[in-house]
């Protein structure tokens, strides 16, 4: 099939590489001249598991192309898979700013019927606003080409986008037409082989199912951070409490881990425009707005135990920093809670020492050089004249550190550990004060 796709973001360019792994011929289309010139030569501008590997074989084998030319891309697919940036507005709306350019490009060029397929996150009612921004911009140009807009949302997860994409556990389809409906079973047939996974309804139910799933997920980290809130006044382990409830399997044990708080370019994105969607039409959104305020707080917890500990006399202190992206397996800092942790620590005048597999490059292009930053080559490094060491990301190697070694540097034994990866007890036989999320705060020496 010939598939043009809208954006080389990090949907954009997954889809992209993806469906161009099962033989079809894709024409990914972006503005930046820089990313495609990096694209073309194998490069990826992301940092996800198996995705450079995917783009080298299939720009080898000529099944995807880049390329800054609207107009060839056009007019190349069948399928228009929009997968540009929503950015949020001031009051948290998806900005749809880009998606209707690109609707008003496929206007311009279109030449026969074209399937355009909304990937991207966009609220109730965008196919809408798309399919009219077409029919304008051919009525503009007297063209008379069949169309239909469906709505396809992307439920991938950074740092296994590959594997999801690749064996979905639902393809979640919108459209009011047979024949878009048609092409779309044949476009995922190769990742719906061993059981129907093909969920096909109506254009504004699946438009606003994915903002449903990722609230339902931000719904049940939120609930997690405040019951360890809870678990900490109440002299509660929280690890014992989430093994407890996870095993019903009406849970279940995903995302049921307390921790620092969310971030990303998803949840606290959609919570926030689901809000606003939903005040739109006069619903009242208490839970979400509970949600968001949960989160909110839950960032500033790990800051709020550093400075008890250390009376508030910040100045001048080094810190240890073991991640810096919003979750292991991306180098991904939007939204990151390490980024709130490190601006209060600067704020009180602190030394910030990081270190993360994947985000260091990241974490330059968001600061920049700075005399209250270190980007150290090793985590050991991060350790050297620090007072603590704090950890925020989940980072598998972060796992089983030499705590010898980690006492030995450090001019003090504390560990603020932001995912819970250490046994308090064990924590107290090494001899270090160690502050987790929810564990009765802690075994202090």
């Amino acid at each position: 099939m010939r598939i043009t796709v809208f954006g080389s973001g990090y949907v954009g360019l997954v889809t992209g590489v993806c469906l161009a792994e099962v033989g079809n011929h894709v024409v990914c289309v972006d503005v930046d001249e820089r990313k495609t010139t990096i694209l073309c030569q194998g490069e990826s501008p992301i940092y996800e598991p198996g995705l450079e590997s995917l783009l080298k074989s299939n720009l080898a084998s000529g099944r995807i192309q880049f390329t800054c030319d609207t107009e060839m891309a056009v007019k190349h697919g069948e399928i228009q898979c929009i997968a540009v940036g929503t950015p949020p507005d001031e009051d948290g709306s998806a900005d749809l700013q880009y998606v209707l350019q690109v609707a008003q490009s496929i206007g311009q060029y279109m030449d026969d019927y074209k399937i355009i397929m909304d990937k991207s996150t966009v609220p109730v009612g965008t196919a809408d606003k798309v399919a009219a921004k077409v029919a304008e911009t051919l009525a503009a140009r007297g063209g008379q080409f069949e169309y239909d807009v469906v709505s396809n949302p992307e439920f991938l997860k950074e740092g296994a986008a590959i594997e999801d994409f690749m064996k979905p556990d639902r393809i979640v389809v919108g459209t009011n037409s047979e024949r878009a409906a048609d092409v779309m079973r044949e476009l995922y047939l190769p990742f719906n082989r061993n059981h129907d996974r093909l969920i096909i309804m109506d254009i504004r139910s699946a438009e606003l199912t994915k903002y449903a799933a990722n609230a339902m997920l931000a719904t049940k980290i939120s609930f997690m951070n405040e019951m360890a809130n809870i678990a900490e006044q109440v002299g509660a382990d929280i690890e014992n409490v989430r093994i407890g409830i996870g095993s019903d399997p009406r849970i279940g044990f995903h995302f049921i881990y307390p921790g620092a708080g969310f971030g990303g370019s998803c949840f606290p994105k959609d919570v926030k425009a689901l809000t606003k969607i939903a005040e739109d039409v006069n619903v009242e959104p208490k839970v979400l707005k509970a949600v968001q305020q949960v989160n909110d707080l839950q960032r500033q917890s790990l800051f709020t135990k550093v400075q008890k500990h250390f009376n508030g006399e910040l100045q001048g202190k080094r810190f240890a920093l073991w991640g810096l992206a919003f979750k292991p397996n991306t180098d991904d800092m939007r939204e990151a809670p390490s980024r709130n942790l490190m601006e209060a620590l600067w704020e009180q005048g602190a030394i910030v020492q990081a270190y993360d597999p994947e985000a260091m490059e990241e974490a330059g292009h968001i600061y920049g050089e700075r005399d209250d930053l270190q980007l150290c080559d090793t985590p050991e490094a991060t350790l050297q004249d620090a007072e603590a060491l704090i950890i925020i990301t989940e980072w598998r190697m972060f796992r089983s550190p030499d705590f010898d070694v980690i006492k030995q540097k450090l001019k003090q034994a504390v560990i603020f550990d932001g995912r819970n990866l250490y046994e308090p007890l064990k924590m107290k036989a090494h001899g270090f004060s160690y502050y987790a999320i929810g564990r009765g705060d802690s075994l202090v020496l």
